[in-house]
C-alpha cells in the first residue's frame, strides 16, 4: 500500500510538473519537490489548483484566465466554434464553451486547447493580461495575407515570431547590431533596375546543385543582416501549412522546405526578399501560374517581377528574343530547359512569363502546363511502386526528415551571446534546434 501511495503522490507529481514553466531541471527534482507537504500546498495555492487529497484523480481542475484565452481566439482570427470543434476531436461528447470559458477548467480539456495553440499549460494560468498590440504579432498588424491561412500555417508564424522576439532580446543583450543594410524601395522603383542592383550585391557564384545554391544565397542575405529561416513539416503532420513562404520586419524571411522542388524554394526567397526591399509584411502561398495572374496587386506584382529579374539575369534577353512559342516550333522546349539549368527558374516559371509577354497563346500554355502535370504524376507513380517493390524484396529505406538550412547570421548571433554569458549552452542548442552532442560544430 505505501508503494502504490507513493506513486500515486508522483503522478500528481507529474501533473503538476506540466505546469510549472520551468521550475525544475529534472523528474528527479520534481520528486523531491513534491513529496514535501508544505510545497504541495503552497504550489497548488499558487497554481489555483483544486487540491482535495493525495490521489491524482482529485487533482481535475485549474484556475485559468480567461482573458488569455480569449487573446489566443483573437491572435488567430479563430471563432470560439472552431476551437471546440478542433478540441472536441475523438471525443464522443464534443465539448461546448461552458466546458473552456469558466474560471476552473478541466486539466484534460486545457491540455486539449493547448494542443491547438502549443504554448505551455502554464500560459493559461498566469494572472498577467495581454494586450493585441501591432508589436505583438503580424496577425495584429494585417487582417488579410496572400492565402487562406491554416491553423497549421498560423501556427507556424507564430513559432517564428516568437523565435524572433527571442533573437531580438539575445542580441540586445549581447550588444550585436542587426541593423538594416539595404535601402528601402517603393513600388514606384523598377523591378528590374533593383533586381538587377540587388544581384550585382547578392547573387552568389553559381552551381547545378538547387540546394547549394540556395544555402549559397542565404548566406549572402546573411551578409546584409537578413535573417532567414526553414521549416520543415513532418509528414505526419495533421495541421499542414499551406504557405511557401512570409516576410516579418525587420529583416526575417521564413521558407517552407521543399526537398524536391528546391527551384520553387529559390523562387519564394527572392520573392520575399522583394517584400523585404519593400518592408511590406506578407504571408503567401506562391503558385508560378500567378505570374501572369493580373488580378495580382500591385505589390505581389512587383514581388513577382523582382523575383524574376533576380534569378534570370542576362538570360532575360534570351526570354525577349522568342517571338513565339507554338507546336511548330516544341514552345521552344530546348532553349527553355537550357534557361531553367542556368537560372533555377522552373520551367513552367519560365513558360508562365512567355504567357505574360504574350509570346505564347493561353492555349499552348494549358497543354505545355498540362504536360508538366502529367509528368509528376508519372514520377510519383514510379516512386510509389518503387517503394512497394522494396517492401517485397525486404529491402529497409531509412529515411530521415530533412535538416533545415541554418542561417549563418543566427549561427553568428548565437555565438557571440553564448560567448558573453548571455544564454547558456541549453539555450543555445534550443535557438539553433540541435542537440547538444551537436553544438560543438556551431561553437567551436
Amino acid at each position: 500500500m505505501a508503494r502504490r501511495g507513493r506513486g500515486k503522490k508522483l503522478a500528481i507529481g507529474r501533473v503538476i510538473a506540466r505546469i510549472i514553466p520551468s521550475g525544475f531541471c529534472s523528474l528527479g527534482e520534481n520528486r523531491a519537490y513534491w513529496r514535501n507537504t508544505t510545497n504541495r500546498t503552497m504550489l497548488c495555492k499558487r497554481l489555483g489548483l483544486s487540491f482535495l487529497g493525495l490521489h491524482s484523480k482529485d487533482i481535475l481542475k485549474v484556475e485559468q484566465n480567461i482573458s488569455r484565452l480569449e487573446y489566443l481566439l483573437s491572435l488567430y482570427h479563430m471563432t470560439v466554434e472552431e476551437v471546440l470543434r478542433l478540441a472536441s476531436d475523438g471525443l464522443k461528447n464534443p465539448l461546448t464553451r461552458d466546458d473552456i470559458f469558466v474560471s476552473e477548467i478541466s486539466i484534460h480539456h486545457l491540455k486539449r486547447i493547448d494542443a491547438i495553440f502549443n504554448k505551455g499549460l502554464h500560459f493559461y494560468v498566469d494572472p498577467e493580461p495581454l494586450s493585441a498590440s501591432k508589436d505583438a504579432s503580424i496577425f495584429f498588424r494585417k487582417n488579410t495575407f496572400g492565402a487562406k491561412l491554416s491553423l497549421g500555417a498560423k501556427q507556424i508564424v507564430r513559432q517564428f515570431e516568437e523565435k524572433t522576439i527571442s533573437l531580438t532580446a539575445i542580441s540586445k543583450l549581447a550588444e550585436i547590431r542587426l541593423e538594416r543594410t539595404l535601402p528601402v524601395v517603393s513600388l514606384q522603383d523598377s523591378p528590374k533596375s533593383i533586381a538587377l542592383e540587388m544581384r550585382a550585391i547578392l547573387y552568389p557564384a553559381f552551381t547545378p546543385d538547387l540546394k547549394e545554391f540556395l544555402r549559397a544565397l542565404i548566406a549572402r542575405l546573411a551578409d546584409q543582416n537578413v535573417l532567414v529561416y526553414e521549416f520543415v513539416e513532418a509528414w505526419n503532420k495533421k495541421e499542414r501549412a499551406n504557405i511557401d513562404g512570409f516576410f516579418l520586419s525587420p529583416n526575417v524571411i521564413v521558407l517552407k522546405r521543399h526537398q524536391n522542388a528546391f527551384r520553387r524554394e529559390i523562387f519564394t526567397l527572392a520573392h520575399e526578399f522583394g517584400h523585404y526591399l519593400l518592408n511590406e509584411e506578407e504571408i503567401e502561398e506562391l503558385d508560378v501560374a500567378n505570374l501572369s495572374n493580373t488580378q495580382l496587386s500591385a505589390t505581389e506584382k512587383w514581388c513577382n517581377d523582382f523575383a524574376y529579374y533576380f534569378l534570370a539575369g542576362e538570360f532575360d534577353a534570351a526570354i525577349e528574343r522568342i517571338i513565339n512559342a507554338n507546336p511548330a516550333n516544341d514552345y521552344h522546349f530546348d532553349v527553355i530547359k537550357e534557361i531553367s539549368e542556368q537560372t533555377h527558374l522552373s520551367q513552367i516559371a519560365l513558360f508562365t512569363r512567355l504567357l505574360f509577354l504574350g509570346k505564347m497563346s493561353l492555349n499552348s500554355y494549358r497543354h505545355v502546363q498540362a504536360g508538366f502535370e502529367e509528368d509528376y504524376k508519372h514520377r510519383e507513380a514510379e516512386r510509389r511502386l518503387q517503394k512497394e517493390l522494396d517492401k517485397l524484396h525486404g529491402v529497409q529505406t531509412r529515411g530521415s526528415a530533412p535538416k533545415p538550412i541554418i542561417s549563418p547570421l543566427l549561427i553568428t548571433t548565437v555565438q557571440a551571446a553564448y560567448y558573453e554569458g548571455v544564454i547558456s549552452e541549453y539555450e543555445a542548442c534550443k535557438t539553433l534546434n540541435v542537440s547538444a552532442d551537436k553544438l560543438g560544430e556551431y561553437l567551436p
